[in-house]
């Protein structure tokens, strides 16, 4: 039996919690993921795993065998990336997983760039607005926006993200410009909805200023889980949008969005680069996240800095 081998088989199979995701994931036969667990359990003369239909969970032996092992595995990792050639030459794959406009808009027109630099890593790259499990979808590491929920995470700042609302110029000509906050939520506007893939949850818009804060759940049309639909139907006419300036500034500078109650601010939301306690930081990791933080500290967008107009759209928009 390869030790090693049927080491990484366990591994995967307590992060993945089932024998099919882990052998996807080490791109082995189902059979053989199964065998190489069974030989190591046989070895050991021990139960590691409880195996039903539906689930597999860990036993207090394989919950002890994991700990050492993950460990273990880490320390083989960082002793192949701290030769000279892995640290000049990091190679292998990664797989990242990011919001849909960060990776359509910021990340990967990027991309030409990090491959230059280090042409033998390999991005397996997941564009979407849904949460991410890192551990069990075997993601090395994840940018999102927002607060960490999940504090046993590591998680590195790498930017501070400035929202404001907007209106395409046809909304406004049918509907009027909002003066406050709360005409949103009046029978003469609409908003873009957008809520949670997980749990369906619509999020409200968020205003500040001079120490007041409204939240606002608006009537909708459309609501949407995509960040790039949800800029769409912004484009659209189908409502006001409040969103990253990162996602509307080319579209204002176009004229094809107008800026609203731009003198009403909301918090600013963080961004970070995600990664479990347990992965090991390697150095195509680790090239990765410093690589990314350097990309998000040049663009003024990703730092709370806009040259957006912060004055309301021209008159002829009132009602």
């Amino acid at each position: 039996m390869d030790k090693f081998s049927a080491m990484q088989a366990f591994v995967r199979v307590v992060e993945a919690g089932n024998f099919t995701k882990a052998a996807d994931s080490l791109q082995l036969p189902k059979p053989t993921v199964t065998r190489l667990v069974q030989m190591l359990e046989a070895q050991l003369q021990t139960r590691l795993l409880n195996r039903t239909t539906r689930r597999v969970t860990v036993t207090p032996d394989g919950a002890a065998y994991y700990d050492r092992a993950i460990r273990l595995l880490g320390d083989i990792d960082e002793l192949e990336s701290s030769m000279s050639h892995a640290k000049t030459s990091p190679r292998g794959r990664l797989r990242i997983d990011v919001g849909a406009s960060v990776g359509t808009l910021v990340l990967i027109p990027a991309l030409p760039q990090f491959h230059a630099l280090y042409p033998d890593i390999q991005i397996d790259l997941g564009v979407s607005d849904r949460p991410v499990d890192l551990l069990s979808e075997n993601v090395d590491c994840v940018l999102r926006g927002g607060e960490l929920i999940d504090q046993s995470l590591v998680a590195r700042r790498v930017g501070e993200l400035q929202f404001l609302a907007a209106a395409s110029p046809d909304y406004l000509k049918r509907h009027g410009l909002p003066r406050h906050p709360r005409e949103l939520e009046s029978g003469a506007h609409a908003v873009i909805g957008f809520f949670s893939a997980r749990t369906g949850r619509q999020y409200p818009f968020d205003f500040h200023k001079d120490g007041e804060r409204i939240e606002i759940s608006g009537r909708y049309v459309l609501s949407v889980n995509d960040s790039n639909a949800y800029v769409a139907a912004g484009l659209a006419g189908l409502g006001v949008v409040q969103a990253a300036t990162f996602m509307l500034q080319t579209h204002i500078s176009r004229g094809e969005l107008e800026p609203v109650l731009a003198d009403w601010c909301s918090e600013p939301v963080p961004i970070h680069v995600v990664y479990p306690p347990n992965r090991h930081l390697s150095a195509k990791l680790r090239v990765f996240v410093d690589w990314v933080a350097e990309l998000f500290a040049r663009d003024d967008l990703m730092q709370r800095k806009s040259s957006l107009p912060r004055v309301q759209p021209t008159a002829r928009f009132a009602r």
